[in-house]
């Protein structure tokens, strides 16, 4: 390398030789373009970092702190729609309910007192019904409730059974019936009312010559002439004309309430059944005429006898069974191993649509058709 003056020769290469003359001032003024060109270089790269990593900040966090917006709505207020009501055309028929007896007292009987007495509405009929039984009213009504039937429930007595909300017993307590007839009444009297359900009202009317309710104290005279019933219902006094069957009421009648069945009072009668003793006489027209006095009348009557009344027993049967008719009764006839009865009492039941059955001899029950 050769040096003139204060140029220097890069390079003495005869094929490819430069020559760079450089200034002491342009050299400076070279290095400090290229610390600038550097120091603006490194600034650019630093603010392109830091905005493109400002701008994934922006994306990545965002979605933290987004606020949801609430949706606010309104609504504005409607009138209700009027409701249409349908009328429709009924075309059931309504049932008269049957005359009530014209000694029906106002108010609802009960089997105990009460101050306070609720009335009972005037229904004007005109005529008796006759459709008790049928129908949907009262036929198909009765359903599986307790008892036979959730129409007021049921009984049975001697292998008759009955659905009815209200059965009064009409037996014989005469002193004819000691002896297998008694055990057997007894026996039979207590399965019936123990088996009543608590939706039935019952009434338990005893009858020899004189006729009281189960629990009421009865004297019979010296001679069997007379006798004295004393009762809730205060004194009814008896008198015979000198026959066992021709047995009558002296003065007011004696009223018999209905008891409704709870387990307090079913107790009670059932004891009064065990205890009655039997008295002197048979005579079971006034005790069935006591029977069709009730109020509201009874639906069924279960009659038992082991004897025959006096005067002409089928003439009264027949009077009795028409006058129980027109109240819409039913009586359920009972012959206690005495075939002279079977006649009027078959009668009782053929003209009120009841059932009668024969007690014979050994206990045996034999149902007897009635049509």
């Amino acid at each position: 390398m050769e040096y003139i003056g204060k140029l220097r020769y890069v390079s003495t290469n005869p094929f490819t030789m430069s020559i760079h003359a450089v200034k002491p001032e342009t050299e400076a003024a070279l290095r400090r373009q290229r610390r600038n060109s550097f120091i603006t270089s490194s600034i650019i790269s630093v603010l392109v970092v830091i905005l493109l990593l400002a701008i994934l900040s922006f994306f990545l966090l965002s979605p933290l702190f987004k606020e949801t917006p609430v949706i606010v709505s309104y609504q504005s207020s409607t009138l209700e729609d009027d409701t249409v009501v349908e009328r429709k055309v009924s075309t059931a028929i309504d049932r008269k309910p049957s005359a009530p007896s014209s000694s029906m007292a106002k108010v609802i009987a009960s089997n105990t007192e009460s101050p306070v007495s609720v009335p009972v509405p005037d229904t004007e009929v005109t005529a008796p019904s006759t459709d008790f039984g049928n129908g949907d009213d009262f036929g198909e009504g009765w359903g599986s409730g307790s008892g036979d039937g959730s129409g007021g429930g049921g009984a049975t007595f001697f292998q008759q059974k009955v659905k009815a909300a209200k059965v009064a017993y009409v037996i014989d307590y005469s002193q004819s019936m000691r002896g297998v007839r008694e055990k057997l009444m007894r026996a039979e009297l207590h399965k019936s009312v123990e088996g009543l359900p608590l939706s039935m009202s019952y009434q338990l009317i005893f009858f020899a010559g004189p006729t009281w309710i189960a629990g009421d104290d009865i004297t019979m005279a010296k001679g069997n002439k007379s006798a004295e019933v004393k009762g809730s219902g205060g004194t009814f006094d008896w008198i015979s004309k000198g026959s066992a069957h021709d047995w009558n009421p002296k003065g007011r009648k004696q009223q018999a309430k209905w008891i409704e069945v709870s387990p307090a009072k079913r107790s009670k009668s059932l004891k009064l059944i065990e205890t009655t003793p039997l008295v002197y006489g048979t005579n079971w027209e006034p005790a069935l005429e006591m029977a069709l006095a009730m109020d509201p009348a009874p639906e069924v009557i279960f009659f038992m006898t082991d004897g025959i009344t006096g005067g002409d027993a089928e003439a009264l049967a027949k009077s009795i069974a028409a006058r129980a008719k027109r109240k819409n009764i039913m009586i359920n006839a009972v012959a206690m191993m005495e075939p002279k009865a079977q006649a009027a009492m078959k009668l009782l039941a053929k003209g009120t649509g009841g059932q009668f059955t024969v007690i014979e001899q050994g206990g045996k029950v034999r149902e007897v058709p009635v049509k």
